[in-house]
């Protein structure tokens, strides 16, 4: 009798059974609504690319886009500024993060709110103050040995200034993805054991820390490449011909060449997206 209670009372009743059949409706209608959102406008701009009133369905707009001038040139530099940035905020940052996880816990406040500030400067009071640092700072230091470097970080091929303000931007998102990876590792244990093995601190952090911070890191990569890759405002600010700044240009010229690489740009990060989810699952 006592089995049969037992068994009784672990066969799920029918509440039981219908609550994870209502979450899957749920579920469903929330995928449903949220690929209604994101699929129709994808829809409409793809078929605005490809059908031309008068002569019916072309693919000639994305044909276009390799032979469009400009293209290669600020498609480069957007990539070169997203790679630099990523190297920079990841050097800046990571060693930082370990630094006040290991011998000082008492100032990692303080580095959440410094890291969380840029949020609250609007973007284009950001580049007006760039801007206008950069011209005050031309004229204060052209008797210095300073002015030439104040001149080539402006380089029009490959402008540092422009990574420098990338940098502070993606903080925020970088700070808030390696935080979440060094939660779920104990990072204490780790580089206590480490040391007493003898390995250096740069063996500790690019053999030890980094290889269990794959995901972060990867996640951490993502946003900033998003970022940079769909930038405008400071870069037209400051006067620079970066991707964003190159496909705004166009539109007034072709709207179906801008339309068709605005939906190559969003295919491109969605795919980007998956490949770091995919690869965060596998890891984990």
């Amino acid at each position: 009798m006592a089995a049969v209670a037992t068994v009784a009372q672990n066969t799920p009743g029918p509440a039981a059974s219908a609550r994870p059949r209502r979450a899957r409706i749920w579920r469903g209608v929330v995928l449903g609504v949220a690929a209604i959102y994101f699929l129709v406008p994808m829809a409409v701009s793809f078929w605005f690319t490809v059908h031309t009133e008068g002569k019916g369905l072309s693919l000639d707009a994305y044909g276009r886009i390799l032979s469009a001038p400009g293209f290669v040139p600020s498609l480069l530099v957007s990539l070169g500024l997203a790679v630099a940035t990523i190297v920079t905020v990841l050097l800046l940052t990571l060693p930082a993060m370990l630094a006040v996880r290991l011998g000082a816990p008492r100032l990692r406040p303080v580095l959440e709110v410094v890291a969380t500030l840029p949020l609250v400067v609007p973007p284009i009071t950001y580049a007006v103050g760039i801007g206008t640092a950069l011209r005050g700072g031309t004229d204060a230091l052209a008797a210095t040995p300073l002015w030439a470097t104040l001149i080539a970080i402006q380089d029009e091929r490959f402008p540092v200034v422009l990574v420098l303000a990338y940098v502070v931007l993606t903080l925020p998102f970088v700070y808030r993805s390696l935080d979440a990876g060094l939660r779920v590792i104990d990072v204490r244990t780790l580089v206590e054991a480490a040391r007493n093995l003898g390995a250096s601190w740069p063996h500790v952090l690019l053999r030890v820390i980094v290889p269990n911070m794959r995901s972060a890191i990867a996640s951490a990569s993502f946003l900033t490449l998003a970022l940079v890759l769909g930038e405008y405002t400071i870069a037209a600010l400051l006067g620079y011909q970066t991707f964003p700044v190159w496909i705004v240009t166009v539109s007034g010229n072709d709207g179906q060449l801008s339309v068709a690489l605005s939906v190559i740009s969003l295919l491109l990060i969605w795919l980007l997206l998956l490949t770091v989810s995919e690869a965060g699952r596998k890891r984990r």
